[in-house]
């Protein structure tokens, strides 16, 4: 690791890696998956911490978060049994999908989980019919232009509209408990969350002032993982809005949802160059990982990753396809890189997020296998090589 925040394999790492497990190849560490929990535990010690399994539902990982005590942000009856049958209690699971399929409901009853969002009336009365007195959170539509992936323009009620929905919530028999919001994907600053603490508070004097009690307050996710071009300073964000869960709500329990955070800094891809042609004098490199593949997060997360070569020379502007027959499977064009050649190695870091989620098998071509870094550090690992080395000399 090169980084604190960041796991990032070596050339050697990388060419040793390969060698002995082919490629494409993930390769996942555990411990900065810890790293990253600890660090949100430090600058929100209030918030119960609920990772979003949807970014990375890796089995190892998932072992890693429930060892550590974390909670669960799940979307579906598919991802409740996973984690169930995994034994996690129904008490560390919120059902955060503001619109549920049947199945879904059906699987909270089995398995115990009773707390859940809505965003609408119909919501509602579907939840009541299903689990009735369940707990629910309203969850808020927040508007934030700068976010990577603005998760409100699908869902979130008008704030105009949220205290006649709690009270329908609770009229309806159900424990209206708290809002809950989401400012959206890789906010790289506090005032977003700052502006929806702003308006959650407005909502919890309303919310008191027509009889209500809420006592839960869900932040959602969107904390941000270094991309290129890129700044921000986390923990400073962190400490601002920590700050101000203090000052507006002292004694509300607080939740959060991160995903992307979790795990997105704890995996890299190591791809390999499997063609090499020139087409309207730009040079194309066709790659044994593509769009179908951990590339995914190009098409559905809008990602623009790191592509790290370990060559030198003059960059030049270059396309990347995937191995696929399909002709949409280009993942970058107009990307600057080192010339490179058949059977170069890639390395992607900062790929765990809304990847390997994604990905699958079209055209037959598996998905790429998967590694636990800890699992092979001993063997891999740049110490143990030099120490090789040393010895050898």
């Amino acid at each position: 690791m090169k980084r604190d925040d960041i796991f990032t394999l070596s050339k050697v790492e990388v060419g040793k890696l390969a060698q002995e497990f082919g490629s494409p190849l993930v390769v996942i560490s555990l411990e900065q998956v810890e790293k990253n929990y600890m660090l949100l535990r430090t600058h929100l010690p209030r918030v119960r911490l609920f990772y979003a399994i949807k970014a990375n539902p890796n089995t190892r990982i998932l072992e890693r978060m429930i060892a550590m005590g974390s909670s669960f942000d799940v979307a579906s009856d598919g991802e409740i049994n996973l984690l169930h049958a995994m034994g996690v209690e129904g008490d560390r699971m919120i059902y955060a999908n503001p619109i549920k399929r049947p199945a879904g409901l059906t699987a909270c009853k089995m398995t115990g989980v009773s707390r859940m969002t809505f965003d609408n009336a119909s919501e509602i009365h579907k939840i009541a019919n299903a689990l009735p007195g369940a707990t629910v959170l309203l969850r808020l539509r927040i508007d934030n232009s700068s976010a990577h992936v603005d998760l409100n323009k699908k869902f979130g009620a008008d704030k105009n509209d949220a205290l006649a929905l709690m009270q329908e919530a609770k009229a309806a028999g159900l424990n209206m408990a708290g809002i809950a919001f989401h400012v959206g994907s890789q906010t790289c600053y506090a005032d977003p969350y700052l502006r929806a603490l702003d308006t959650a508070k407005e909502l919890f004097d309303q919310a008191k002032a027509a009889g209500l009690n809420l006592h839960i307050l869900d932040i959602g996710g969107g904390m941000p993982i270094p991309e290129p071009k890129v700044r921000f300073n986390l923990e400073e964000m962190l400490n601002q809005i920590n700050a101000r869960l203090d000052e507006d709500f002292p004694d509300t329990e607080i939740w959060a949802e991160p995903g992307r955070y979790m795990c997105g800094t704890a995996m890299n891809l190591i791809t390999s160059v499997i063609g090499v042609t020139e087409r309207g004098g730009n040079p194309w490199y066709y790659l044994d990982e593509g769009l179908y593949g951990t590339f995914s997060g190009v098409i559905f997360d809008q990602w623009d990753f790191d592509l790290v070569s370990f060559k030198k020379g003059k960059k030049v502007a270059a396309t990347f396809a995937g191995p696929s027959c399909d002709s949409l499977d280009i993942m970058f064009r107009g990307k600057l890189t080192a010339p490179l050649e058949m059977g170069d190695l890639l390395l992607v870091p900062a790929c765990g997020a809304y990847t390997s989620a994604s990905a699958c098998n079209f055209n037959g071509f598996a998905k790429a296998r998967v590694i636990i870094w800890e699992d092979v550090e001993a063997e891999f690992g740049d110490q143990k090589l030099e120490q090789n080395l040393l010895a050898v000399g």
